[in-house]
């Protein structure tokens, strides 16, 4: 064994021809002295180190060649290789796999010769940059492709084109259930399609476990009847190489040969071109991802209740959304391709605009980055303006409604607390009398504003049979002690029948139908209450001698906060809230509140309706 040992280094240091052995790791084990010669370093300053030799545009040849003798064979092919000064060189290579007594690959020995003007090394280095220029057309024009599966289609057949396969395919990598899905077939049926199998047992597995980018995988070595490529009649070897995108494997080339077997050229081309497919993919996955995160963004738009707008940075209107159709009733065809239609707020002013139509709009806009694009957003505030009016006025209304009685109540207060001795009884009396009269408006003030205050979505009222005609006689008794001016008459049709409603909310009714009567009377006279039936009805009328409702105010009165602003009734002041509120409670019985002219053409006459409790099913 000494002997044999000895003679078999004398023989590697005697070669003629550069001798290179690299490990399992791909470390160097071997560099005889015809090495040093030919790439001009030492041994001991590449053993146990990767090999340098090897140009950074030829790895995936080197790759590819490592990959074709791993499990037996060699390959003899003309090359590049890169001395250490830095210059390139032609050389003529052969490898061959080096294994174990057992069997086992335990690495790769290579036997290299400078090729100078050799005819074949010359032929095989224009074969090699013809097909680099083929690969790098194949990629420009898969460039031009965005959509995904169309991209897929067209790698799989460049797969073929390229390596001269029998057929080709991509599949998808799903790290999150351990599968490999066919994706994209040239070559192979059809159904193949979608087909899935377990990543981990596949070849894509153990070619990501071995942390290679290329693998190869024949009859000879291992069976191939379980893989879902089995289909294809007469496969004896598969080619595949991974494709990454974005630093993460994305998925899998595969080339499948039934007729010539695939050597290193055809490796070496499925590597370089599984990593240009990777960009390729890449670029088309992120194009679908920006196609459905507009598509997403404009259902968000679509969608939306505000008003949407996107003008581009000249301000012309590209996007115009149906609920902005919707809020300013212009459509997308007269807008689109325009100036906005309304002026955007100062970006320190108040959002809150009005246009010409009348309506109010919040505007609130902000540009968008890196794409020259402003969203303009817009709602229609117009029935919150009017709220905002309509406090506004009842603020300065109850203000000044309520500071009168409070005045005046104060005012006969402090003096009594401070004249009580000097005023006579009837004095005293007088000034009590005032205090009442004030605080009982005061109350009925307050009283309104808190039924108004509760009866926006519907009145706190329970309807059922109750007894109308107690009610009226009892609420015109009250009021006949109201004013010496007026007289207070009742009048009732016949036996007056039970009413459908509510006995608390009528009464109201009554009450402040009566006092309007009074108060709108000044001069005092006659107030008539007359009490009947009508067909399914029982009609309550309030008659007066005074000042009546002018034609164009008669249903106004209804509206919140609202008297006639017509003839003398504005100067009786008021919040405009008991006709309101008595509608309100009326139709809450199912029963209606009108106000009429009287036939004589004075005063008014108010006209009061319920069902009858006979007739409500």
């Amino acid at each position: 064994m000494d002997s044999s040992d000895a003679t078999m280094r004398a023989a590697v240091a005697s070669a003629a021809d550069a001798m290179i052995a690299v490990g399992p790791d791909l470390n160097v084990c071997l560099w005889n002295p015809a090495a040093e010669r030919m790439f001009g370093w030492h041994a001991d300053e590449v053993i146990g180190k990767p090999l340098r030799t090897i140009p950074e545009e030829y790895t995936a040849e080197h790759r590819a060649v490592l990959e074709r003798v791993r499990e037996g064979g060699h390959i003899s092919f003309a090359t590049r290789r890169l001395h250490r000064d830095g210059h390139l060189f032609d050389i003529r290579a052969i490898v061959s796999g080096m294994s174990s007594a057992d069997g086992e690959p335990i690495g790769w020995v290579g036997f290299y010769r400078a090729a100078a003007e050799d005819e074949t090394v010359q032929r095989q280095a224009a074969e090699r940059i013809r097909l680099v220029r083929r690969l790098n057309d194949v990629v420009a024009d898969l460039n031009a492709e965005l959509e995904l599966p169309a991209v897929l289609d067209r790698v799989a057949a460049s797969v073929i084109e390229l390596t001269g396969a029998d057929a080709a395919g991509f599949v998808l990598i799903e790290q999150a259930t351990n599968a490999l899905r066919l994706v994209s077939i040239s070559g192979l049926p059809e159904q193949l399609r979608g087909v899935t199998s377990d990543l981990r047992t596949s070849l894509v597995g153990e070619l990501l476990r071995s942390g290679r980018t290329v693998m190869l995988a024949t009859a000879d070595t291992r069976d191939l009847s379980d893989l879902i490529w089995a289909e294809l009649s007469g496969l004896h070897t598969i080619a595949l190489g991974v494709s990454s995108v974005h630093g993460r494997p994305y998925g899998a080339l595969y080339a499948l040969f039934s007729g010539h077997r695939a050597g290193h050229i055809e490796l070496e081309l499925l590597e370089l071109f599984a990593g240009h497919a990777g960009v390729v993919v890449g670029n088309a996955v992120s194009y679908a991802e920006v196609v459905k995160q507009r598509k997403h963004e404009r259902a968000v738009i679509e969608a939306s209740a505000d008003g949407i707008a996107v003008l581009d940075s000249d301000g012309i209107v590209r996007q115009w959304n149906p609920a902005a159709r919707l809020i300013t009733g212009i459509p997308p065809a007269e807008v689109i391709g325009r100036p906005l239609p309304f002026a955007l707020p100062a970006p320190d002013a108040e959002p809150t605009i009005q246009v010409e139509s009348g309506t109010w709009l919040n505007v609130l806009y902000s540009e968008i980055e890196d794409h020259d694009e402003v969203v303009v957003d817009f709602r229609d505030v117009t029935e919150a303006k009017s709220l905002e009016a309509a406090k506004d006025l009842f603020l300065s209304m109850t203000s000044h409604e309520l500071r009168t009685p409070i005045t005046v109540v104060h005012g006969f207060a402090k003096t009594l607390v401070n004249r009580w001795d000097k005023l006579g009884d009837a004095d005293r009396r007088q000034a009590v009398a005032i205090i009442a009269e004030r605080a009982q408006t005061l109350g009925q003030l307050v009283d309104n504003l808190l039924y108004s205050r509760t009866m926006p979505d519907g009145l706190p009222v329970t309807n059922e049979p109750f007894d109308l005609d107690r009610l009226l006689r009892g609420a015109v008794e009250g009021f006949r002690g109201m004013s010496e001016q007026h007289t207070l008459e009742l009048e009732i049709d016949g036996v007056l029948p039970a009413a459908f409603g509510d006995a608390m909310a009528t009464d109201i009714i009554v009450g402040q139908l009566l006092e309007n009567a009074v108060k709108y009377s000044p001069g005092g006279g006659t107030v008539s209450v007359r009490a009947g039936t009508e067909n399914d009805l029982i009609v309550v009328t309030v008659e007066d001698d005074g000042v009546g409702i002018p034609t164009g105010d008669r249903e106004r009165v209804f509206e919140r906060f609202v008297q006639g602003e017509a003839g003398d009734r504005r100067r009786f002041g008021g919040l405009g809230l008991g006709l309101y509120i008595v509608r309100r409670l009326a139709r809450a019985q199912h029963g209606e509140v009108t106000a009429h002219a009287r036939a004589s053409g004075v005063g008014t006459r108010m006209r009061f309706t319920l069902p009858g409790a006979g007739h409500v099913q």
